[in-house]
């Protein structure tokens, strides 16, 4: 992971050792909404607030590694290995060039031509609760990066969350997927009574086209009050770009519109976590 020069928190920044962590869960409907960059950069914008933070790759397709620029000795052994019980926590916990910023990768499960069994041990495997009540007890924020719809995976992070978030792309489709995805979370919330929907993040907004406007507006207009936040995600070359390379825009583009809404974003979750 590059992140250039870093100027490390005062311990006195960091997360206190003795508060208790939550689990924030990035879920979405469909892929490419933004899901993945949304929970690298709000990792990484936590981590710069001095908060203790650990980004967990939950979607067996093992994007964060790309995304944080990850070498292959870094993401060989990961979730999908804890939950078998091949190693150990601190074996799949691998620290980044930030120092309150850890990440679990998925593992080797990635490079498996099929999935079922791992999507099994994520929904059946006592591990799964296991790994993020230690990183909790521990002081841990921790954001789960999940698998694209309302899967055996998304439906056993959500119950092992606190707060859950929807990155939600500004395209005609928007509402109709938001809906979908509404209904599970809904669900989880029967089932999870701590559970938190902290809103739905507009992401790959275009000021100035007509239609990813009108889109956005629709949504607000049609979605209770509140529910959609403030903060929006623009679409930028330095956003795509900083994906390419390996690197969080936060760190890489630290001006680029889109670096200062995923700070805003941390600022706003980190307000609620306290």
């Amino acid at each position: 992971m590059q992140t250039g020069t870093v100027t490390e928190l005062t311990p006195a920044q960091a997360t206190p050792a003795n508060s208790v962590g939550q689990v924030v869960a990035v879920v979405s409907q469909k892929g490419g909404v933004g899901k993945t960059t949304t929970a690298i950069n709000l990792a990484t914008a936590l981590a710069r607030r001095g908060i203790k933070t650990l980004l967990v790759d939950a979607d067996p397709q093992g994007s964060v590694r790309h995304g944080l620029g990850l070498n292959s000795a870094a993401t060989k052994v990961g979730l999908s290995d804890y939950l078998t019980g091949t190693h150990g926590m601190h074996e799949v916990v691998r620290p980044t060039n930030l120092p309150w910023l850890r990440v679990v990768s998925v593992g080797s499960v990635s490079d498996s031509p099929t999935h079922d069994a791992y999507l099994q041990q994520v929904a059946s495997s006592p591990r799964t609760s296991e790994l993020f009540e230690r990183a909790r007890e521990r002081g841990y924020v921790v954001i789960v990066d999940t698998p694209p719809g309302l899967g055996p995976v998304v439906h056993r992070v959500l119950a092992c969350s606190q707060h859950v978030l929807v990155p939600l792309q500004c395209e005609p489709l928007a509402l109709q997927t938001t809906t979908q995805i509404l209904r599970g979370i809904r669900s989880s919330l029967t089932d999870n009574s701590g559970l938190t929907l902290d809103g739905i993040l507009l992401t790959m907004v275009e000021p100035g086209n007509p239609t990813s406007e009108r889109v956005a507006k629709y949504v607000r207009e049609q979605l209770p009050a509140g529910l959609v936040l403030d903060t929006v995600i623009p679409r930028t070359a330095a956003s795509v770009e900083a994906f390419a390379a390996g690197q969080p825009v936060v760190l890489r583009s630290p001006d680029d519109p889109a670096a200062q809404a995923y700070r805003s974003l941390a600022a706003y979750l980190a307000g609620r976590l306290e």
